[in-house]
């Protein structure tokens, strides 16, 4: 492709030569004389000009380099769509395998691709263009809409709800058992049945290995655009806002509610019944345990304002210092004492 239609695909100013050959992406470091790359971090503009690369996805402002440049609002967005130019993920046209298994009764929307050995329950409501992978398992009562991506050996279970450009990745569950027991008069736990499903709203991605638990009552619900890392685990009848991110590992307890456009970092963790508004931020490893406004960003383990948290570990890391200092003072402290102590028993 040559740069000057990369830049009309991207929507981009280009300086440089338009007519110059790119036919891939990649980083910094690594990109050659016919590849893309980008920056969004000012921390990366040296790299920029020793880049061997075609082309640089910059901001406006970026200043002048060797390379040619091509300049838009979001350089990172800009990144990821040139990727999509280039990257050729693999086509699955309609049909159905024939080792697949799928109930006389599920309803299945024009243009599905069913790979090897899924399954797909009774009354399933499977809209237009799906791709089932091969091992996919819809359980009975399942409802999904259009463009719905299940890669291999993700579940879904009964009566679960999914919108439309939902992806699954390898290994997902989506409406397992929530984690619901009550000791009976024996003194045994006993299971208690989770009857609720989980909604997943339009464009929810969730990610290799990530589990969403279904409600012991009512629904756990995941709204538009929200994605969900590998290895999450949302608990029965959690709430999780439109737009919000879940990193890898982060744990939401049962009940939890979690605003919209909330980032929760890398195994991040919420108790159950705890409230998040919208916009917060737990940076990575965080426990919360209990309700955060809308628009803090919080850290630590119990966790507490982002702000005064880093200056407590910058305490923190002074604090055997700190003990020796204080030692130093209480033993110069004790000798005054004594001393004034002396001389006040010799004064006439």
């Amino acid at each position: 492709m040559k740069l000057g239609e990369l830049a009309t695909r991207l929507g981009a100013e280009l300086r440089g030569d338009a007519e110059l050959e790119v036919t891939g992406v990649k980083g910094l470091e690594e990109a050659g004389p016919h590849d893309v790359t980008f920056v969004s971090n000012p921390r990366y503009t040296g790299l920029a000009r020793t880049t061997q690369a075609a082309a640089v996805l910059v901001d406006p402002d970026f200043p002048e380099i060797a390379a040619a440049t091509l300049r838009l609002k979001n350089p990172y967005l800009a990144f990821s769509r040139a990727l999509a130019c280039f990257y050729r993920a693999p086509v699955y046209p309609p049909g159905i395998h024939p080792t697949a298994v799928i109930d006389p009764t599920a309803q299945i929307g024009e243009g599905a691709h069913i790979g090897a050995y899924a399954v797909v329950g009774a009354n399933v409501k499977l809209g237009p263009h799906a791709v089932l992978l091969p091992h996919v398992v819809l359980y009975p009562g399942v409802e999904a809409g259009s463009h719905l991506f299940a890669h291999a050996h993700a579940v879904v279970r009964e009566f679960c709800i999914l919108g439309d450009h939902v992806t699954l990745e390898n290994g997902v569950i989506i409406g397992a058992d929530g984690f619901g027991f009550a000791k009976n008069e024996v003194g045994q736990w006993e299971k208690i049945p989770q009857s609720g499903p989980v909604r997943l709203g339009d464009r929810v991605d969730v990610q290799a290995n990530a589990c969403v638990d279904r409600a012991t009552v009512g629904e756990t619900r995941i709204g538009a655009g929200t994605k969900i890392d590998n290895l999450v685990q949302v608990g029965h009848a959690s709430h999780v806002g439109e737009n919000t991110l879940l990193c890898a590992q982060v744990g939401l307890a049962g009940s939890s509610d979690v605003g919209n456009n909330a980032i929760l970092a890398g195994q991040a963790g919420v108790a159950g019944h705890c409230t998040l508004g919208d916009g917060v931020i737990l940076t990575a490893q965080s426990g919360v345990s209990h309700d955060v406004p809308a628009g803090k960003m919080i850290s630590g383990s119990p966790a507490f304002d982002n702000r005064t948290w880093l200056r407590a570990v910058t305490v923190f890391q002074r604090l055997p210092e700190l003990i020796k200092r204080l030692d130093r003072a209480e033993k110069k402290l004790t000798a005054l004492t004594e001393s004034a102590g002396e001389l006040a028993k010799n004064q006439p």
